[in-house]
């Protein structure tokens, strides 16, 4: 007997764990496997609800007692960057990019590892060996690529050293930035700044509207340099808004929606293939 799929996406809710960007609270994802002949569609219409992929997954918060957390991303034709951007840029011009398939490497890997002892040592990824690496890199069934970035050869070495990488995913509108990481050494480049106005110019160049950029969170310091972006929406109350002012915005941390999850799920606009109508 031929089993196959079920056409529509089943939602789930994960468990509630602390939170890894404000204190004291609790997050909880809503969350859907990608992955069948759809995927390439379904990854595109959750992405313009405030989902994010990770791997075969994508997910959104869906906490129970707080709604920080907001899918941010920039108007590519309306981003002008700052003084200080273009110093970066500027820095970081002697850089090689690479564009290539989702293919891990051993000296990605030890550069991850680099950069999570030097700036993660207690996350969530610290554990994750070579092989999950892989998979985070390799499991994708939509578009994606692997943007590496070299700094030339020197000290007598044969070949550039890899000095920042960045997963990325092709969406219909624009570029998701689904993980970066850098050689810390070089932190004073501003090398996690320098990859999002790169990836703003190969949007450009490729004539698409949005480079999205994750979750932003207010209060979060480990968040809080995607506010330093021009042209910068969220995410917020179920429709993308611009954010004029970042540092007056006010989102009530202590309060959510409390829309229960099937009604949730209910209001998420699905692909016309993939609609439960």
């Amino acid at each position: 007997m031929r089993h196959s799929l079920p056409l529509a996406p089943q939602f789930y809710v994960t468990a509630p764990q602390p939170c890894p960007y404000l204190e004291g609270k609790i997050e909880r994802k809503l969350f859907t496997a990608l992955q069948g002949d759809h995927a390439v569609a379904l990854n595109n219409a959750l992405s313009h609800q405030g989902f994010r992929r990770s791997q075969n997954v994508l997910y959104r918060p869906s906490c129970a007692d707080c709604a920080a957390c907001m899918s941010a991303r920039i108007r590519v034709a309306d981003f002008k960057p700052k003084r200080s951007q273009k110093r970066i840029s500027r820095k970081n011009a002697y850089l090689r990019r690479e564009a290539t398939s989702p293919w891990a490497t051993e000296a990605q890997y030890e550069l991850f590892r680099t950069y999570l002892a030097a700036r993660h040592a207690t996350g969530g990824m610290a554990d994750m060996d070579v092989f999950e690496f892989a998979s985070m890199v390799e499991e994708t069934p939509v578009r994606s690529r692997v943007v590496e970035y070299y700094s030339p050869c020197q000290n007598g070495t044969v070949n550039d050293e890899l000095a920042a990488v960045c997963l990325t995913d092709v969406l219909e509108d624009g570029l998701s930035m689904v993980y970066s990481f850098f050689e810390p050494e070089l932190e004073k480049n501003s090398l996690g700044t320098y990859m999002i106005l790169d990836h703003i110019e190969i949007a450009r160049e490729a004539g698409l509207p949005y480079v999205y950029l994750g979750y932003w969170v207010p209060g979060s310091p480990k968040m809080s340099y995607k506010a330093n972006f021009d042209a910068l929406e969220i995410y917020h109350s179920g429709e993308w808004q611009s954010l004029n002012d970042p540092d007056n915005f006010e989102v009530d941390v202590t309060q959510a929606d409390n829309v229960p999850i099937p009604e949730q799920v209910a209001a998420i606009s699905l692909p016309d293939m993939l609609n439960r109508k």
